[in-house]
Order: C-alpha cells, then sequence, then structure tokens
C-alpha cells in the first residue's frame, strides 16, 4: 500500500502545478493591466483568462494522449509543458506573447485533469480510492496556498516582481517530470493494450492478495460491450454523462475560479490595502488547505454524496453573507472572514469529490472521453465567467454578482438530493454496470 500511495502522490502533484499555475495569476493581476495599460475586457479575456482556454482545449483533447501514449507518458507531458509555461510567461515582453505561453500551462492544467485522476483511480483499491485520487485535489490547493505566499514573499521584489511570480514555477515543474520517470504505468491501461504480461506484473504489486485473472475477466466484460461506434453520448451512458455535467457546472457556479482568479482585487473592492489583501490571500490558501484534508480523510468514510450536502449548505450561507457584506458595505475583515467561509465550503465539498466523482462513473472503455467531457464542461466556464468578472464588478456590482452564485448553489443541493449517486467503496467495473443500467 506504500507502493500504491507514493504512486498516486507523484502522479497527484500534477495538480500541486494547476494550482499554483491557476493562482499565481492573481498576484500580476494589476500590474500587468497597468503595465501594458489594458482595457478590463481586454486584460480579463486575454491576459487573465487566457491560460483557462488552454485547459479548455486540454480538457478537450487531452483524452486522445493519455490513452493512446498512456497515463505515465501523458503525466511526463504535462510537467514540460508547465516549464515551458512558467519560464516563457516570466520572459514575456507583451501580453499577446504572455498569453500564449500562459495558453500553454492551460493546456497542462486541462490535460492533468484526466491524466492524473484517471491514473490514480485505476491503481488504487476500491475502499482508498476516495483518498488517494483526492491527494490530486489536496495536491492542487497546496499549489494555490504556495503561488499565494510565493506571490506575497516576491511582491515589491522589485520594479519586475511579477516576472518572477510566473517564473517560480519552473522549480517544481522540473521536479515533477523527474518524479514522473520512477511510476509504474497503470495495469488497467496495458490491458486494453493486451500488454497483460507488464500488467500482471504492475498489479501484483498494487494488490498482492487480489486476482489479476478477476480483473481481466471483468474488463473484458466491459470491453465487450465496445463498438467502433460507441461514445459517452449514445442514449444508455446518458445517466452518467448528467451526472459529470451537474457535477462540473455546479462546481464552476459556486464562482470558485472567479474568486481565486481575482481574490487580491476583491479584498481590495471590500476596503483592504493591497498588503493586507496579498496576506489575506495567504489564509484563503490555509483555509482551503485545512478544509480539503478533513473532506479528503472523510470521503471514503461519509461518501462523496454527504461532503456535497455539507458543502452545498456551506455555500449558500457563505455566498449570501458576502453579497450582503457587498450590499451593506460591512467592510472590514468580515468580508475576508466569509470568504474563508466560503472556502471551507468549497474544499470540504465540491473541491474534495468533483475529480474522485467524474474518475469513477463512466466504463473503463469510456473513462478518457467521459473525463474528457466532464472536465471539458467545468473548464469552459471557469475560462468563460472569470473574464467578466472585472466588467461585472463594475457594473452589476459585486454584491449581485456574489447572490448569483448563491442562487445556483440552491440548485446544486437540489441536484444532490434528487440525483446523486453515492460511488464510495464500490469497483470501477460495478458501478461502470450499475449507471448504465440506470433509467
Amino acid at each position: 500500500m506504500k507502493q500504491v500511495f507514493y504512486w498516486s502522490l507523484v502522479a497527484a502533484l500534477a495538480g500541486l502545478l494547476f494550482g499554483f499555475d491557476t493562482v499565481v495569476i492573481s498576484g500580476a493581476d494589476k500590474k500587468l493591466q497597468t503595465l501594458w495599460n489594458s482595457s478590463d475586457g481586454f486584460h480579463g479575456a486575454v491576459v487573465m483568462a487566457m491560460a483557462l482556454w488552454g485547459t479548455v482545449a486540454g480538457a478537450i483533447f487531452g483524452g486522445f494522449p493519455t490513452q493512446r501514449f498512456g497515463r505515465k507518458q501523458t503525466l511526463l507531458g504535462i510537467g514540460i509543458l508547465y516549464t515551458l509555461s512558467a519560464v516563457g510567461s516570466a520572459f514575456a515582453n507583451d501580453p499577446i506573447t504572455f498569453a500564449i505561453f500562459r495558453f500553454i500551462g492551460g493546456l497542462g492544467v486541462g490535460i492533468s485533469t484526466i491524466a492524473a485522476p484517471a491514473y490514480i483511480s485505476e491503481i488504487a483499491p476500491a475502499k482508498q480510492r476516495g483518498r488517494l485520487v483526492g491527494l490530486y485535489q489536496f495536491s492542487l490547493v497546496s499549489g494555490i496556498l504556495l503561488a499565494f505566499i510565493s506571490n506575497y514573499l516576491l511582491s515589491g521584489v522589485g520594479e519586475n516582481d511579477w516576472r518572477w511570480m510566473m517564473g517560480v514555477e519552473a522549480f517544481p515543474a522540473i521536479i515533477y517530470t523527474l518524479l514522473c520517470l520512477g511510476i509504474p504505468k497503470s495495469p488497467r491501461w496495458l490491458i486494453t493494450k493486451n500488454r497483460l504480461d507488464e500488467a500482471n506484473e504492475i498489479y501484483s504489486q498494487i494488490d498482492p492478495h487480489g486476482s489479476f485473472d478477476n480483473l481481466v475477466s471483468e474488463m473484458n466484460e466491459d470491453n465487450s460491450k465496445e463498438n467502433n461506434n460507441e461514445s459517452i453520448f449514445q442514449p444508455k451512458y446518458r445517466f452518467p454523462l448528467q451526472l459529470a455535467f451537474l457535477v462540473a457546472f455546479f462546481n464552476q457556479l459556486s464562482g470558485i475560479n472567479a474568486f481565486l482568479y481575482y481574490a487580491p482585487r476583491i479584498f481590495e473592492e471590500g476596503g483592504l490595502g493591497e498588503s493586507t489583501s496579498l496576506l489575506s490571500s495567504i489564509g484563503i490558501g490555509v483555509t482551503n488547505l485545512i478544509f480539503t484534508f478533513i473532506g479528503i480523510s472523510l470521503i471514503d468514510k461519509l461518501g462523496r454524496r454527504q461532503l456535497m450536502y455539507i458543502g452545498s449548505i456551506g455555500y449558500i450561507i457563505s455566498l449570501s453573507l458576502v453579497s450582503c457584506a457587498f450590499f451593506f458595505q460591512w467592510g472590514g475583515l468580515l468580508i475576508p472572514i466569509f470568504l474563508f467561509l466560503f472556502i471551507a465550503a468549497h474544499a470540504i465539498g465540491q473541491g474534495a469529490i468533483i475529480w474522485v466523482f467524474i474518475s469513477e462513473i463512466f466504463p473503463n472503455h469510456l473513462r478518457n472521453a467521459g473525463q474528457s467531457f466532464g472536465t471539458s464542461v467545468h473548464w469552459v466556464l471557469a475560462a468563460i465567467i472569470p473574464s467578466f468578472v472585472p466588467l461585472l464588478f463594475g457594473s452589476i456590482g459585486a454584491g449581485v454578482v456574489f447572490l448569483i452564485f448563491a442562487l445556483f448553489m440552491v440548485l446544486q443541493l437540489v441536484f444532490v438530493h434528487y440525483m446523486m449517486p453515492e460511488t464510495r467503496g464500490v469497483s470501477l467495473e460495478k458501478l461502470s454496470k450499475t449507471l448504465t443500467e440506470k433509467k
């Protein structure tokens, strides 16, 4: 089990780079807009959101390399993309070049949301799958915290402090790439390629008491249903498709990415100074890390559905309070406190379960396509929503924006209660059969 944990942890470190890459831009947000004299529209849609559009592309097309070249090789490629993005962004001298390299980093993020959870879910025993796939989210929020700390420490080191903020990511990216060389290939992927001897050797290390022949038999039974024209959009896969769409949809309609991208700006809107805003952002990172750890520790005990109940109620309360704070100009430290509560609700609910849940609900032969669909929905919305934040704050106001997010979380609570199944402790092959046959 120690070996499986280590391999899962290495794969999950793609999430650390994902979190760092996503949030590090928040420290350079206003500096870049001032430097290049960009309008709110151009700055939001190009400079800030280009990485997210890269993520959309990575999520849409990331299923191909994950299946064609394997999970391990794809994870190696992700490390290279992150490294190129960090170095290129740091040396960019105009917004277009900067956006191109941020797009490259976004490709790494999008592909990682398919390859890393797929790899971990396929090497993890069913009873530990939630916690092990959850390592990806834990690494993600660790990367977010590191980015906030890095931005705070590097702020003011010079006229071009933003270059240091963007470039420092290259160091963990290189380390991650080297670590990926030492992990094995996924035995389930090897079975799909009919490389049974290799698969058996790795599977015996993962589960010494398990039956490799039973695994091959279950997978062959699943794959026997596959034909050249089968896709996730066939009627029999309607239910897992709906689940993936709605989980990803509600994840972003909570406003989580809009908040992470513009945390310092939101704090300044609430009346805090620049330095205090950056420091408060570190508090967000710490809160995220602590409650993600709690969520991951509970995911195989309480289950995915119960955590979503807790998170949904926390969302509704916290977002309503943030909205009121802006409407009634409560100011001071109230807004950071309410946003800490919002982050806690996200971390223990959606943050802990989204990548686990989407990696579980599709059959083996369609897992890459299913994850690509779910993550594409997630990242299309993650690109669109932050793009409009500067404009929305300036037009309808922050209070209205957070109220809209709160109303969507009421709908999420309805989804969890009436639609969402529990996947805790069930093998991937049994889940595939149950959810496919569900009418």
